[in-house]
């Protein structure tokens, strides 16, 4: 409320833990929930689990657009544990087309399989990807991500997904990852990682986040890292607008 912020989405990793109380929250706020999760899909396919191969996987961001994309995503992030399980719940191409209906996918951060092939210099399999997405999710319901948190990597390769949204069609949108919400949090945030993950803050080898840019920033904070792609702002609305998911909590 304080960012003049009318709307904000959960996207945890693989699960929905948190969903129900993030709705009633923002909810009670006046603020609108829209439901998600940055899920996991396997490198190949749910079924494949050879070490050294399958242990990777790639993220996806998936948000609900009214209440049939909800019960997808209930049932997407369940196969992913129940089916798709190996180090993380998966999910896979042909687990995604069959419950791709009432849902917004958004190509996801440099973990996603699009950043990725960028990454690697592989523009035309960038592409093929892109369009199987559009395949899956229609051509209206899958957004091209660009961020910047002042990392080198995120900056190599906008230009390549500006040019994959011109020969596409895919429209861009720009985002955030909000692992805590003020800039000064991030010492914390830190911390918590450590913990996590049985280190502590003198490892050099540890886990940790490049920069600080991890935060929720406000609406023109994003109009000066974006400026150059205005579209790719309002966009951020237009998906908002778009999400609709009411849930009933008195039957």
């Amino acid at each position: 409320l304080e960012l003049g912020m009318r709307s904000i989405a959960i996207t945890d990793h693989g699960v929905m833990y948190g969903v129900v109380d993030f709705y009633k929250i923002m909810r009670s706020n006046n603020i609108k929930p829209i439901i998600g999760c940055e899920v996991y899909t396997a490198v190949r396919s749910m079924d494949n689990r050879e070490h050294g191969i399958d242990d990777e996987q790639f993220h996806l961001v998936l948000l609900a657009k009214n209440n049939i994309g909800y019960k997808n995503l209930i049932k997407l992030t369940s196969l992913g544990f129940t089916e798709g399980f190996y180090y993380k719940p998966r999910v896979d191409m042909s687990v995604l087309k069959n419950h791709s209906e009432g849902l917004i996918a958004l190509s996801g951060c440099l973990a996603g399989e699009i950043p990725g092939l960028l990454l690697n210099g592989n523009y035309e399999d960038a592409k093929k990807t892109t369009l199987n997405f559009i395949e899956i999710f229609g051509q209206d319901n899958f957004f091209l991500e660009v961020q910047d948190h002042g990392i080198l990597e995120q900056k190599k390769i906008i230009n390549d997904i500006i040019r994959l949204s011109q020969e596409t069609g895919v429209p861009l949108v720009a985002t955030n990852d909000v692992h805590y919400i003020k800039k000064a949090d991030a010492r914390a945030h830190d911390a918590l990682l450590c913990i996590q993950t049985g280190k502590t803050l003198n490892d050099e080898n540890r886990m940790r986040f490049q920069t600080s840019e991890f935060y929720l920033k406000s609406p023109e904070e994003m109009e000066k890292l974006f400026s150059y792609i205005p579209e790719a702002l309002e966009n951020t609305n237009i998906i908002a607008d778009r999400c609709n998911v009411e849930l009933d909590f008195g039957t």
